[in-house]
This record gives C-alpha cells, sequence and structure tokens, in this order.
C-alpha cells in the first residue's frame, strides 16, 4: 500500500490537471506553500524590526530665543554652520526644535517647558534672559550658553573653569566691553560731553553694564543720563528725554528689548542726529554708526563644539566656560555722512570692519 501511494502522490504532483483522485496530498501541498510564505513574512518584518532597533537615536537640539527669529539670524545661520563643520545635517542625524518668544519674554518658561516634554538631548540659549528660564524649566537637561554677559554673576555657572551642574558654554564679556566701546565713540566724537545711557534694568547684566559705562564716562568728563527702557512704547520716551537732555551721544547697552526693536532704535537715532554706540554689529548693519563687541557669529559657531561634546558623552559640568578671543570694531561710513561726522584715518585703520 505505501508503495501504491508513493506512486499516486508522483503523478498528482506531476499532472498539471485537477485531480479528485489525490485531493488530500494536495492539500497538504497547499498547507506547507501557506505555511512557508507566512514564514518569510515573518521573517522579513523581524528583519525591518531588528533594522530599525539598529537605527541610533536621533539627537534633538532645542533652541528657544526671546526675540523674534529674525534679531538673531546671523547668529542662527553661524551656529548651524558650526553643526555642519562638525558633520550634523538637520534632518538626517541632528534635529533642531527652534521656538521664539517673539518679544513676549513672559512666553519663555512655557516655551522651556516644551523643550522639557520634548525630552531634547540639549537646550541652547542666545543671552542671560533665555539661560535664567532654561535652568528654572531642567537641571538635567544640559543647556549651552551661546554667549552670556557674566555666567558667574547670574548664577548659571560655579566657576568658569569648573561650570558644576548642567549649564556650560561661552562668555561674552559684554559688562567689560562696555567701557571700551565708549573710549572709541570718544574718540569719533573729541567734544562728547553729555550721554544717554539706554538699557534694560529688568535684563540680566544691565546693572554692571550700566555701572561700567558711568564709571568710564566719569572718567572722560562726560554728564551721563541712563534712560530706562523696559517695553517697546519706552523707546521714543527714552529718545525724547535723551533730546531734552541735550545729549551729544547715545550708548545703547545689551538687551533683548532693544536689539528686537534695534532698527526703530537706529532710526531714531538718525532723526534725533545722535551718534551711537551699539552694543553688537547687528545695529550697524541697519544703519547704525559704531559697535564694539565680541564677534557674536564666531561665539555661536563656537557652541557648536560644545553641542558635539555633550552629545558625545561629555557633561557640562567638566566643560569650562570659554571667554571670547575675538572682538570686532565696526563702523558705517554711511551713517557718519548722515550725521555730517568726519571719522579720522586713525579710527578706520583700527575698525575691524567698515560698512560703505
Amino acid at each position: 500500500m505505501k508503495r501504491i501511494f508513493r506512486l499516486q502522490l508522483f503523478v498528482c504532483l506531476s499532472d498539471n490537471r485537477k485531480s479528485k483522485t489525490c485531493p488530500e496530498p494536495r492539500r497538504r501541498i497547499q498547507n506547507r506553500k501557506l505555511v512557508g510564505i507566512v514564514a518569510l513574512i515573518i521573517a522579513f518584518a523581524m528583519c525591518g524590526a531588528v533594522a530599525t532597533a539598529q537605527q541610533p537615536k536621533i539627537p534633538r537640539i532645542g533652541i528657544v530665543i526671546g526675540q523674534p527669529l529674525s534679531a538673531i539670524a546671523v547668529r542662527d545661520d553661524a551656529f548651524r554652520q558650526g553643526l555642519r563643520e562638525l558633520g550634523y545635517i538637520e534632518g538626517k542625524n541632528i534635529v533642531i526644535e527652534h521656538r521664539s518668544a517673539e518679544g513676549k519674554l513672559d512666553r519663555l518658561p512655557e516655551l522651556m517647558a516644551e523643550m522639557v516634554r520634548l525630552r531634547v538631548d540639549v537646550i541652547v540659549s542666545h543671552g542671560p534672559t533665555t539661560t535664567r528660564a532654561a535652568k528654572q524649566a531642567t537641571t538635567t537637561i544640559p543647556i549651552v550658553m551661546a554667549q552670556d554677559t557674566d555666567p558667574m554673576g547670574n548664577g548659571f555657572v560655579a566657576s568658569l573653569a569648573h561650570p558644576g551642574g548642567n549649564i556650560t558654554g561661552l562668555s561674552s564679556l559684554t559688562a567689560d566691553l562696555s567701557g571700551k566701546r565708549l573710549e572709541l565713540l570718544k574718540e569719533i566724537l573729541s567734544k562728547l560731553s553729555r550721554l544717554a545711557i539706554f538699557g534694560t534694568s529688568t535684563n540680566q547684566g544691565n546693572t554692571q553694564s550700566r555701572n561700567e559705562t558711568e564709571v568710564v564716562a566719569g572718567a572722560l568728563g562726560m554728564k551721563h543720563q541712563y534712560l530706562d527702557v523696559l517695553g517697546v512704547k519706552d523707546i521714543e520716551t527714552a529718545f525724547h528725554a535723551a533730546a531734552n537732555g541735550r545729549a551729544d551721544a547715545l550708548f545703547v547697552l545689551r538687551g533683548p528689548v532693544l536689539n528686537s526693536h534695534r532698527s526703530q532704535v537706529v532710526q531714531l537715532a538718525a532723526k534725533h542726529r545722535l551718534p551711537a554706540a551699539y552694543p553688537t554689529n547687528e545695529y550697524v548693519e541697519v544703519g547704525g554708526l559704531m559697535s564694539y563687541d565680541a564677534n557674536s557669529a564666531y561665539l555661536a559657531r563656537r557652541a557648536a563644539t560644545y553641542v558635539d561634546k555633550i552629545l558625545k558623552g561629555a557633561k557640562p559640568a567638566d566643560l569650562p566656560v570659554e571667554q571670547p578671543t575675538k572682538f570686532e570694531f565696526v563702523i558705517n561710513l554711511k551713517a557718519a555722512k548722515q550725521l555730517g561726522l568726519n571719522i579720522s584715518q586713525s579710527v578706520l585703520y583700527r575698525a575691524d570692519r567698515v560698512i560703505k
């Protein structure tokens, strides 16, 4: 009987036509084929799952700013360029979550809380106001300061050499540079005797910058008037007060309120015919007279190296805060001409960049 069954099975397999004499063996073969197909599908699915599991996690960088993005476009581009130089390609091996408070600084805590919920790997801040909001939002997510006027004085790090905690990055030494910027303004305006100082008292680091400026102003024999600009509505009021105080020139301190509205500040300075010294070259690029500061684009590009080190396992507490080595004196000759100023060759030779 076994021989007869084997022969019958052979006939069934070799015959392409349907046969009623061997339905059971054919059904078994079909079942085996079905099992084989299912096995292949499972195998492919498992391979896909393994491949997915083996893909490295794409790191997420959170960037939160208080100002509109346009206000720090140059710095943002420099930071992204720094990442590209280190091999990071946005959307491929890194994701950047960008949020802006659009000048409404009371939104910063909410935006930082969102970064915590997103579980970003690093938060990058562009000033003490955003750094403070980040510090209040998390003690575990690393925070990289792209620039900060006074990291120790602001309470962000224990020391520059040994930051401790979850914050590190770069110091811009803004307060220390205020005196130098005023000295350069005095060289341009030799008869400068009355100075209007615009600042924002609620801004971290404002007091130190103001004190430094007032000390140098006194040493140079200038009378000075401090005018507090807490919001956009205060800008025109401050200019009227400066005019009433017969100011010869304007000195602008760093801060998100003034920087967010720098075009308006520059236009009003031209309208009131007030030569002005600004805290960043971003003012000069929109028509301001002069600036002297650490190169903010360079600092932003350097911030990318801190992000890279942290993503590779370094702890912020062990990464020393870097101080600037590049400073930039920028003069806008077009603005000088509109104000009727003749910039001496000795000053122009010292400028790192002259805008014509």
